[in-house]
């Protein structure tokens, strides 16, 4: 196992986790980022290869039959049992596909090389144009073309799945599409992990060095536990491989720290306890004949995160434009109703910890801003890290009332379609209030902040306690899925509409 870091990195920052946890958080797009365009790329790769080995069966199938190029015994005995029709075009491509993508062959690890995934697919293409013809042409003669053709083309896919890996070692070398993997546990038990099959290969991870669960940090190890979060900062790895036991407290640690950076997180295997990590789902995955165990969080799954994306860029561009009188409307409110700028933009923290201009329509005078040390300890919240006032000094008297209808968020859909904001997420909060946070609080920025969220649904100014909203914020990130995204959007409807929790 190689060690690519030199000692004298790790100390970096021991002072500043904060920093180090938003590095990994920022770092997180981009890891999913590759994880995504490598699983695009091999569906891709595996498609093109399944209709070209589909289209050499078909080719040869057609040669052997309608051309004799064996000599006409062997072409008259396949028109007998494999009419013109079988393998006959798109038909047959498109229920090959269809098998292949329910079968699961298009999955991650060894599932695409595995030959009773592919019979199971191969047999249900087969049976879906088939099915018709039992009735027109018997029973018996449809099963000795069903057996026929679902031998040829299981054995012709089977024969180029298995090509495939030995065409891609030869043309690309392994070591440029292996992702950097880190271990985590005690020292002999992620010594023997980057031995085994799956990792010794190099065929899908290349193993960079260890994490000591142990004290002190054993020989060769990259650090101990105690200072992961820094390591993984220092590393960049995509990959990070539990072996061993840890404690619940150390594996809860590293699981989600390295799902706030986006890191591919592996088992090899251990027992994960329901104490372990919440909100984290199991899945077994086979690399090189090895089991392994991925952990997965919903809010980290790419195609997951790409269709919010997408249900936010329509929804808010909807929005924009069945609102654009209304917004017309209040803006003009505004314009007379106080001196000063229509819109209000204010600096928040993103996912990430990325800062972004959040934008209103003003509900305050001029200067407001700056008189907000002053008025803290009148805030109807008793921790500093929310603040609302009843009777605020600095909001217009047209300001009050837009913040009970909350009409002076409807701008908030440009930040969405800007990409800073979603439609639904956790509050997004000022820098100040983020200086305040401790380690369990930063979960907040794992995803995108929303106009609203399950803290407005809940009542927002009813919910007075600060760990109560991230609570709230963390079993939404944790279960996130665009049902529950779409039953959030509209139980905001009658909140908005009754005022629920406004002042």
């Amino acid at each position: 196992m190689v060690n690519p870091l030199p000692q004298a990195s790790l100390t970096l920052e021991r002072a500043a986790p904060v920093r180090v946890r938003l590095g990994l958080q920022q770092r997180a797009p981009r890891n999913l980022r590759r994880h995504l365009v490598r699983a695009l790329g091999r569906v891709t790769a595996l498609i093109v290869a399944d209709l070209a080995a589909f289209g050499l069966m078909r080719a040869l199938l057609r040669a052997l039959r309608n051309y004799a190029v064996l000599g006409s015994a062997v072409a008259a005995a396949l028109q007998a049992v494999l009419p013109p029709r079988m393998l006959n075009g798109w038909q047959f491509a498109l229920a090959l596909l269809v098998g292949l993508v329910i079968m699961g062959t298009y999955g991650p690890g060894d599932r695409r090389r595995d030959p009773r995934r592919l019979f199971a697919a191969v047999a249900l293409a087969t049976a879906l144009p088939l099915w018709t013809a039992i009735w027109s042409r018997g029973l018996d003669t449809v099963l000795v073309e069903y057996a026929l053709t679902v031998t040829l083309v299981w054995a012709g896919l089977w024969a180029e799945r298995s090509t495939v890996d030995s065409v891609v070692a030869w043309v690309r070398p392994r070591a440029k599409d292996a992702t950097n993997a880190l271990f985590v546990g005690p020292a002999e038990a992620c010594r023997a992990a980057s031995a085994s099959p799956a990792f010794a290969s190099g065929a899908h991870y290349q193993p960079i060095g260890f994490v000591d669960s142990e004290t002190p940090a054993g020989r060769g190890a990259v650090g101990h536990i105690g200072d992961f979060e820094l390591i993984l900062a220092a590393t960049g790895v995509e990959v990070v491989v539990v072996a061993g036991h840890l404690t619940d407290g150390q594996f809860g640690d590293v699981v989600e720290s390295s799902l706030a950076a986006g890191c591919q997180v592996l088992a090899v295997p251990r027992a994960v306890g329901a104490g372990g990590a919440g909100g984290v789902h199991p899945t077994t995955v086979w690399r090189s004949g090895q089991p392994l165990v991925e952990l997965t969080a919903p809010t980290l799954r790419g195609g997951q995160l790409l269709v919010k994306r997408a249900m936010d860029i329509l929804g808010a561009a909807i929005a924009l434009v069945l609102v654009s009188p209304l917004l017309l409307l209040v803006a003009a409110l505004v314009k007379v109703d106080s001196p000063g700028p229509v819109l209000f933009r204010q600096e928040r923290v993103g996912r990430g910890g990325r800062r972004f201009q959040i934008m209103k329509f003003r509900t305050m005078v001029l200067g407001a801003e700056a008189r907000r040390d002053q008025l803290l300890e009148q805030s109807m919240y008793s921790d500093p890290r929310l603040f609302k006032m009843v009777r605020d000094p600095r909001v217009t008297r047209l300001g009050q009332w837009l913040r009970r209808t909350s009409l002076d968020e409807l701008p908030q859909f440009v930040n969405v379609l800007l990409g800073d904001m979603s439609l639904v997420g956790p509050r997004p909060p000022l820098p100040s209030e983020v200086a305040l946070y401790e380690q369990h609080h930063y979960a907040r920025f794992d995803v995108k902040p929303g106009i609203t969220g399950p803290w407005q649904v809940s009542g927002r100014n009813q919910v007075t306690d600060f760990e109560d909203v991230v609570r709230l914020e963390q079993d939404y990130i944790q279960g996130w899925s665009l049902t529950r995204d779409l039953a959030i959007l509209f139980q905001t409807v009658p909140a908005v509409l009754h005022m629920r929790g406004a002042l």
